[in-house]
């Protein structure tokens, strides 16, 4: 999964992996599924190149999460089932640490860097699913998430001498490339 840009990253293409940081709720109503989602990420030990390839490194810490809600529709019910899914909500991802000059000609002093990004998420979705028994099935999907974020950015200096705040709007596109996972149905069936 593609993470949101953090403050002036030179390699926003890199994925970051993820294990069971989701979970989707589904109700169906015999023609199409709503679906409520929500996903969290924590990484204590981020690490990129900031600015260009040998002028700045930042460390910190990234936390992402996001809320949404939308619908799926199966293209046919068989065993095997293709989808598509649209879905919209909310995104936050928040960036602090530290700032570094790669430079030995530039003086070594850290700055602290505190970056959030928080808005609009759209998020159309292929995918299938594998019915392997009626209450149990595996899915796989791919998606594509739209975002439209309002950023700040907070730079400090050493002792406080000096800070910077920019503020942005911005639009992002973040290939989710595949999300795969167990699906219990919990159904009656009249």
């Amino acid at each position: 999964m593609q993470l949101p840009k953090i403050l002036n990253q030179t390699n926003t293409q890199d994925y970051t992996k993820m294990y069971g940081n989701g979970v989707i709720l589904k109700f169906n109503d015999n023609q199409i599924s709503y679906r409520i989602s929500g996903n969290y990420f924590r990484n204590n030990d981020v690490r990129f190149q900031n600015t260009c390839e040998t002028c700045e490194m930042a460390s910190g810490k990234v936390t992402d999460y996001s809320f949404k809600i939308g619908f799926e529709k199966n293209f046919n019910y068989s065993r095997v089932q293709p989808y598509f899914a649209f879905d919209i909500g909310y995104r936050s991802n928040k960036f602090t640490g530290v700032i570094a000059p790669q430079n030995a000609l530039v003086g070594s002093t850290n700055q602290s860097a505190d970056a959030s990004k928080n808005g609009l998420v759209m998020s159309p979705t292929l995918g299938f699913k594998i019915n392997i028994i009626p209450n149990l099935s595996i899915f796989a999907e791919s998606s594509l998430d739209f975002n439209y974020s309002y950023e700040k950015q907070d730079i400090t200096q050493p002792n406080l001498t000096a800070r910077t705040v920019n503020t942005y709007n911005k639009w992002e596109f973040l290939l989710n490339p595949v999300s795969a996972g167990i699906q219990f149905n919990f159904n009656s069936k009249n």
